[in-house]
């Protein structure tokens, strides 16, 4: 239990000096504050109801947290391979796949606390703690996804930068899939967002939409539970760890 607090301890001192890491880490916070008080601030401003773009509003701010917390492990492990930090865990007690599991652990949980806060904290929708507890467990997942795709599609963090611009743009199709409804939506379903946004779209629309809450929900978590597995497996592949 000790080597695993000192190992938490070591990962929290190393992205509190990152400035990047620190800017990744308070945008939960700007994105709660820009839907608690910002975007209502502007409705008001402009006569229109915020709550007709409820589901929108709401599956922006929150699909942009694991893209955030993607982009925060993912370049957290590729400065670790530029220092060499890797081969020297592959013949430490800890071992490699320990030392990652750990990380995607600790990430998806920071992710889908910051994911309940930004749906909570925003108000919008009127959408309930228990779903949005159920919607942030089922994000959180989509954070090992982009970090562990940046390092098997990078070498280093030039690289990894146009990467991450790259897969950030895969956003843009689950709020496209919002303007969608009937079996055209599901073009846009191997974007893992895609999943999250319509589950939050049902609960605020009602049973409108091609899937019922329940589908969009299930069918989407085991989704980004087979695209982990099989990012993780390319990561390994490509990094040769």
């Amino acid at each position: 239990m000790n080597m695993y607090g000192n190992f938490i301890k070591s990962e929290i001192k190393k992205w509190s000096r990152d400035s990047m890491m620190g800017f990744m880490v308070v945008y939960p916070i700007l994105f709660g504050l820009i839907g608690r008080y910002f975007l209502p601030w502007i409705s008001r401003r402009n006569n229109f109801s915020l709550e007709a773009y409820a589901d929108l509003i709401i599956v922006i701010l929150t699909l942009l947290v694991p893209i955030s917390y993607g982009a925060l492990i993912g370049f957290s492990i590729l400065e670790d391979r530029d220092d060499n930090v890797l081969t020297a865990i592959k013949i430490s007690p800890f071992g490699i796949k320990q030392f990652l599991a750990f990380r995607l652990i600790m990430v998806s949980i920071l992710c889908f606390i910051a994911c309940i806060y930004v749906m909570w904290f925003s108000n919008i929708g009127n959408i309930s703690i228990k779903n949005i507890i159920a919607i942030s467990f089922l994000a959180s997942f989509e954070a090992p996804i982009s970090g562990l795709l940046i390092n098997a599609l990078a070498k280093n963090k030039i690289e990894g930068f146009a990467v991450m611009k790259g897969a950030g743009t895969i956003i843009v199709f689950p709020i496209i899939a919002l303007f969608f409804m009937g079996k055209k939506e599901l073009f846009f379903a191997f974007a893992p967002g895609f999943w999250s946004a319509k589950a939050i779209s049902s609960l605020i629309r009602g049973d409108i939409l091609y899937l019922s809450y329940n589908q969009y929900y299930f069918i989407g978590l085991l989704y980004v539970l087979i695209l982990n597995i099989l990012v993780y497996k390319l990561f390994i592949k490509q990094t040769r760890i």
